[in-house]
């Protein structure tokens, strides 16, 4: 099995950050973001697709809804707060 189907598998049974992915999986945090692009490409030949609730941030609670990057953001640009919650990748049939 390779890296990307243990990442979908883990996603169709529950939500997960990227820090919770690269541990359940075994890769480097880092590794997570590429193979989740890739995911979100190749799911919908699947019927399925990459479903991410967005970064926000824990001091304003503004949202980072038009986000299209996966790694978490390092500062929020309207309070410059660093407590940022991580986004949530999960995988939801079509």
């Amino acid at each position: 099995m390779t890296i990307r189907d243990r990442i979908r598998e883990a996603l169709e049974l529950r939500s997960h950050t990227s820090l919770q992915i690269s541990q359940q999986v075994g890769v480097a945090q880092g590794e997570v973001a590429g193979h989740l692009q890739h995911l979100e490409r190749s799911l919908p030949h699947r019927g399925l697709q990459l479903v991410v609730e967005p970064a926000r941030c824990l001091a304003c609670g503004f949202t980072f809804g038009e986000r299209r990057r996966f790694a978490k953001p390092s500062r929020c640009p309207e309070c410059r707060s660093e407590r940022i919650a991580p986004p949530q990748f999960s995988v939801l049939p079509r």
